[in-house]
């Protein structure tokens, strides 16, 4: 039996606009790029995956399942600029076949260093998932997959409004290097085997990176030893689990069908075969489970005993893609620093009256947009084997300008939040 849970993240930053030493107006983000963006991604991937994957649920009866972690960020931009996108999600919800995952709301590193923020953003995102959706996320995953014991553990005591456990568990990285000679195909759980959910244990579901990553990064690869890869193919590797584990866990980003796998090179053809591949390799055995029924399901079989952080990021699978260097240090550093004045001025506002609540909650929100993620990871100098893939994502020219571009809007923020405390 292989049970394939399969999970896709999908994202998009605010990305900012040039912003100089000599600029002073508020505006920071580019909403002519970042619509752009959105509208060709919704195009190239977000309409025509999402209306297959719902065609896939139904013909196969319910059969197929799947799930997404859908940023804040994504949600507020489809909101703006393609609402009938979020509007296939909500189909797919309502199929009872989808399951929405939960994370921090701006995609942010908050966890390691705010956890006051951390919270605040992961309430955020599950309010607006409910909101939407009409479904409260139990299963949690860290911004890129970022996790050690010390999260495992954070989020098994985590309580909701009635004080029950909130998580049934955490979807993280089969990193090689914890797991030694072990499989990423079992239900693993932090040392110490916190309860989570409905008593149950708290599990870890570790991606299989080198079938997700077939998927991903070497489908359209001709010089790969297996290209072309077909459904077919791919369920006989998926079925080879079986005797070593009984979980394929394939995540994964959602932007790999149509946008940065093309639709020419037949991605979503594959993708319209395999579930019926998966189940036709094994008759009756094969199925596809959420990330929450797989907790359920299945107990942990051993300790994922990870006391520094890893991430899915890059061949190093840390936390070298943001905050390595120097630039990234500083960035961050000066960052959270500002954050603390950020939400004190927020508090004092309170009290205040209605133009001083909207000024303050203009400047939560602005620096909240800042601690996505990807801001960082644009800074990063580090061009191993992973180069490309950092040129790929990042609209500057260099790391050298992303940081110059970041502190410059971090420089003027500090400016508003300055006015904000001295304002009578």
């Amino acid at each position: 039996m292989a049970s394939v849970v399969f999970y896709f993240e999908v994202h998009q930053p605010w990305r900012l606009k040039r912003y100089s030493v000599f600029d002073s107006h508020p505006f920071y983000f580019d909403d002519e790029k970042n619509k752009e963006i959105m509208l060709k991604v919704a195009d190239k991937c977000y309409r025509p995956a999402t209306r297959l994957l719902f065609d896939l649920v139904r013909k196969h009866k319910g059969n197929f399942r799947l799930s997404y972690s859908i940023t804040g960020t994504l949600l507020d931009q489809m909101e703006r600029w393609c609402p009938d996108v979020i509007g296939l999600f909500v189909e797919l919800a309502r199929s009872g076949c989808c399951e929405f995952i939960g994370e921090t709301y701006f995609h942010s590193l908050s966890f390691l260093y705010e956890r006051d923020e951390f919270r605040r953003q992961v309430d955020m995102h599950s309010q607006r998932i409910r909101s939407l959706f009409g479904t409260t996320p139990t299963v949690f995953r860290n911004t890129e997959l970022i996790y050690a014991n010390e999260l495992g553990m954070f989020l098994s005591g985590m309580r909701d409004d009635a004080g029950e456990q909130r998580w049934h568990g955490c979807i993280t990285e089969g990193v090689d290097r914890i797991l030694g000679y072990r499989s990423p195909n079992y239900v693993y759980a932090p040392p110490g085997r916190p309860r989570g959910r409905a008593g149950r244990p708290f599990g870890l579901l570790l991606k299989n990176y080198r079938l997700s990553d077939d998927i991903a990064f070497r489908f359209s690869n001709r010089g790969w030893a297996d290209w072309p890869l077909s459904a077919e193919k791919f369920a006989r590797w998926v079925n080879q689990i079986n005797g070593d584990g009984f979980l394929c866990n394939l995540f994964m980003d959602y932007e790999t069908f149509g946008e940065h796998q093309w639709a020419d090179t037949g991605i979503f053809h594959f993708l319209d075969a395999l579930p019926g591949a998966v189940f036709d390799v094994a008759p009756g055995e094969n199925h596809f489970n959420t990330p929450s029924e797989a907790l359920r399901r299945f107990d942990p079989v051993g300790d994922f005993d990870a006391p520094n952080y890893i991430s899915w990021a890059d061949s190093e699978r840390d936390l070298s893609a943001w905050r390595d260097n120097a630039m990234q240090h500083n960035a961050l550093d000066e960052f959270y620093k500002l954050g603390r004045e950020v939400h004190q001025r927020h508090r004092e506002s309170l009290s205040a009256g209605d133009a001083e609540r909207d000024a303050a909650s203009h400047l939560v929100n602005d620096w909240r947009k800042l601690s996505t993620s990807d801001h960082f990871y644009y800074m990063c100098t580090k061009y191993w084997s992973d180069g490309d893939v950092h040129k790929y994502f990042s609209p500057y020219d260099s790391p050298y300008d992303a940081y110059i571009n970041f502190m410059n809007v971090l420089d003027n923020l500090r400016t508003r939040v300055g006015a904000a405390a001295t304002a009578p």
